[in-house]
């Protein structure tokens, strides 16, 4: 199971990686020469602060999409593996530890889930 839960760990790192990478290459090579303006912050736009947004943007290719998405995915390794857990620990039929993953995964939910309202 630790093997298991390791190589999960090390593949969503690797793959976000390489999507952060493929997303900032993209954004790069269209706004590279672009010169920046320091007088006047800009935050993220409006259809990159929601998950769907997100996807919209990766999904046409766009630079900071594919670095958003390629966030998301780091952030949903972690909730992946305690979700793993639980699977692994129904399989054993270990309630204990059923019970204290999931509390921890609905944790991990809400305050992800919070976090984007």
């Amino acid at each position: 199971m630790d093997e298991i839960i390791g190589n999960l760990l090390r593949a969503g790192l690797i793959i976000s990686a390489l999507i952060v990478l493929i997303g900032g290459g993209v954004y790069l090579s269209r706004h590279g020469s672009d010169l920046p303006n320091y007088r006047i912050f800009r935050g993220e736009p409006s259809d990159l602060r929601s998950v769907w947004g997100i996807l919209r943007n990766a999904s046409t290719f766009q630079g900071r999409g594919i670095i958003q998405f390629g966030l998301l995915v780091l952030i949903a390794t972690p909730v992946l593996r305690v979700a793993f857990t639980v699977v692994s620990f129904g399989l054993q039929r270990d309630r204990v530890y059923v019970g204290v993953t999931l509390i921890v995964l609905a944790v991990l939910i809400f305050s992800i889930a919070g976090a984007a309202h």
